[in-house]
């Protein structure tokens, strides 16, 4: 599976603005963003703003780089792995 990040600024509820596209195989699969200071001990972190498809889950985790949340998001597409349900 062939993975693409792409820098964008996200219009969050919060200070949270930085963002990552993340396109798996050239389709868009989910929208991370770090996570600002105001989020205490998760400052830094990304967090799966939106994911689609089989990268949706409600329960929105939080990761603690973009090489985690890319092997999460994989996990989630292949059906392999943590992350599936």
């Amino acid at each position: 599976m062939n993975f693409r990040l792409q820098p964008v600024q996200v219009a969050a509820r919060s200070d949270d603005q930085e963002g990552q596209l993340v396109f798996a195989d050239g389709f868009l699969a989910a929208v991370l963003v770090q996570l600002s200071e105001q989020h205490g001990e998760n400052w830094g972190k990304w967090f799966l703003e939106a994911g689609f498809g089989r990268a949706y889950d409600y329960r929105a985790p939080i990761f603690a780089d973009l090489g985690e949340a890319q092997a999460w998001i994989k996990a989630r597409l292949t059906g392999t792995g943590e992350g599936t349900s």
